[in-house]
């Protein structure tokens, strides 16, 4: 299909500031301590350390402050305060690390289905990526995504199929789109996001970005979204519902307080937060205090 002809290139272009990144600080927040050479095992394990790390989160944008995606924002936020952020965010600073490193990277924006095959603006960062030991293929590469998000990449190639620790995920075609599908727990699949392997400039993602943050009827806006994906379990919160999921099909949901909801913050999604986001959060969810906001 779309594959075989994608110019998948190292993006030396100045617009993402990859230049500007520390990524020595990078590392260290994430915790990784392996090669830096390109090679595919590298994608995998930077990958992997990066979504189980930053977890996604829209704290700012669910409690009114502006996000910004420039270079040294996304650094001062997701790397040096604690925080994670939404796909824009988190997905933009991993482009950014590939880069850095000479991975060949496309940045890509896909359609969001979580189920609903209804056409959708495209709203959602995913990557597409090629390693220096394996050059023939690509690879869909995507950390933001969120709980049921890729633990590693996927090869680019109708019916690649990727099961790690009892999850497993798919790529189909469907309507001249890949698809990204997650296995769900009665054993059939769901579709997550669809896309064309389109290279996207940083003026596409301020567009999309702007709509995604700040457009009455977004699902980040006036609502917490907070989700963060492992081998062994998978937390998603929205406002005040807590959902874990486990690789068993067993899934428990929970009903937070406000105080409940900033201690799960930090200890199930390991979010630094400051007093003034405290205060903010608390704020936040005591005005929709009417019960389950979800």
């Amino acid at each position: 299909m779309y594959a075989t002809g994608l110019p998948v290139d190292v993006d030396h272009s100045p617009e993402w500031g990859a230049d500007r990144l520390d990524l020595d600080a990078y590392l260290r927040r994430i915790g990784y301590e392996g090669a830096l050479d390109g090679s595919l095992k590298t994608l995998q394990q930077l990958h992997r350390a990066h979504m189980s790390t930053i977890c996604f989160e829209n704290i700012d944008i669910a409690v009114g402050r502006p996000v910004s995606l420039d270079m040294a924002d996304l650094e001062r936020k997701l790397v040096r305060s604690g925080r994670g952020g939404y796909c824009y965010e988190t997905n933009l600073l991993f482009a950014a690390v590939l880069d850095r490193l000479g991975f060949p990277v496309v940045r890509i924006l896909s359609r969001i289905r979580e189920g609903d095959t209804r056409r959708r603006f495209r709203s959602h960062t995913s990557l597409l990526v090629r390693a220096v030991d394996e050059p023939e293929t690509v690879w869909l590469a995507d950390p933001g995504y969120g709980y049921a998000g890729l633990i590693e990449p996927i090869p680019l190639r109708e019916g690649a199929l990727s099961t790690m620790a009892g999850w497993s995920w798919q790529l189909g075609v469907d309507d001249d789109h890949w698809v990204l599908r997650n296995q769900n727990p009665e054993g059939g699949w769901t579709d997550l996001y669809a896309f064309r392997p389109e290279r996207q400039y940083e003026v596409d993602y301020r567009a999309a970005h702007y709509i995604s943050s700040t457009r009455p009827g977004s699902p980040f806006i006036n609502r917490l979204v907070v989700q963060r994906g492992s081998e062994s379990v998978r937390h998603r919160l929205r406002n005040d519902v807590l959902v874990t999921d486990h690789p068993d099909g067993r899934t428990e949901r929970a009903v937070l307080g406000p105080h409940e909801v900033v201690a799960a913050l930090r200890e199930k999604f390991g979010l630094t937060l400051t007093d003034e986001d405290v205060s903010l959060l608390l704020g936040f969810l005591h005005r929709g205090d009417t019960g389950s906001l979800s």
